[in-house]
């Protein structure tokens, strides 16, 4: 039986700047593009007490908790952590997969001659990160990616969730189907017409009923992972696969020209990023939202890959230019 752990660092962003200044500890922290369109990206678990949370506007976010500290993000910083937290776990097991900054899986089961049971190991996991990087996490404890990272969404924050494979039904079907990976909003609204809430719904539902609701692929996936059955294992040789960069506009855009200087900009990071990696690639993609918060995207895929900005501005600029948006853009993105 494998034995999956999900690590999830505490407010990773917003923990990491309370830690450069111990000042603010016990306060509420917000980090934000500070500027008319920013964005929050992290904010303390006191910030989130008045509502505040990731991806928020942070205009909204002033709003909703005046008295915050507001600090601009530090990237650089955070990736030095990140590979600091990600050496913590290669130490127990070489079979890690990191999903980003702040969160991995780990698959433990050959580690635990060495280190004892499961949950022994994730309490040395949330000891080592507190002790060497003064930082907290929420680990689950699981025989599958699903339930382990369901664990650690359960746990936050600073705690332990072991879901033992006898218990994982117990687990699972009280919960509602968001829970459930590959169910978005609109799925969710669909299995909710169906009189489907929650995820022992979907499990006792009549396979027929799911395909005609989702199709052949959706439903089959559902249906296995609201039964527990996840054999996806711990990939440690993800590698990055897209490279993007995208820019907010100080205030919302209609001259085609100032778009054209942004994407040109945007397709000059991305190529010195991918030239930085060792890296070229074929799929171009731009992201695009208008004054209305509509988002669309546009991709095109090149006969040969490619790390050249003029060839990734010609094809985002040539798909911008075939979208025809219509309004005033607030956002442009590009994406490889």
């Amino acid at each position: 039986m494998r034995k999956i752990i999900h690590v999830d660092m505490d407010a990773f962003f917003a923990s990491v700047e309370v830690r450069r200044r111990p000042e603010l500890r016990g306060r509420p922290v917000v980090v934000a593009g500070l500027g008319p369109r920013g964005v929050v990206s992290s904010a303390s678990y006191e910030a989130r007490a008045y509502g505040v949370r990731s991806a928020m506007p942070t205009a909204r976010a002033r709003v909703l908790c005046p008295d915050a500290v507001f600090l601009p993000p530090d990237h650089r910083l955070y990736a030095t952590v990140s590979r600091a937290v990600m050496g913590i776990f290669r130490d127990i097991t070489p079979l890690v997969e990191p999903l980003s900054l702040d969160e991995a899986f780990l698959d433990v089961s050959g580690a635990r001659r060495l280190f004892g049971s499961p949950a022994r190991i994730a309490e040395l996991i949330r000891a080592r990160v507190a002790e060497q990087e003064g930082l907290t996490c929420s680990v689950g404890v699981a025989s599958s990616k699903l339930v382990a990272k369901l664990g650690s969404s359960r746990a936050k924050p600073d705690g332990l969730v072991v879901v033992p494979a006898e218990q994982v039904l117990d687990f699972l079907h009280p919960l509602p189907v968001s829970a459930l990976w590959g169910v978005g909003e609109r799925a969710a609204e669909i299995l909710r017409r169906l009189g489907l809430t929650r995820v022992g719904d979907v499990a006792h539902a009549p396979l027929g009923m799911l395909r005609s609701a989702l199709g052949e692929a959706a439903a089959r996936n559902l249906h296995e992972l609201a039964w527990g059955r996840d054999p996806r294992r711990v990939n440690p040789d993800q590698v990055e696969k897209s490279v993007s960069a995208e820019v907010t506009f100080p205030s919302d855009v209609g001259d085609p020209q100032v778009i054209r200087r942004a994407l040109l900009a945007l397709a000059g990071k991305v190529a010195a990023r991918l030239r930085r990696a060792g890296q070229a690639g074929r799929t171009v993609s731009i992201k695009v939202r208008t004054a209305d918060f509509r988002t669309v995207t546009r991709s095109r895929t090149l006969a040969v890959p490619t790390d050249v900005a003029r060839d990734l501005f010609e094809t985002a600029w040539s798909l911008f230019t075939a979208l025809k948006p219509g309004d005033r853009i607030r956002l442009v993105g590009v994406r490889v």
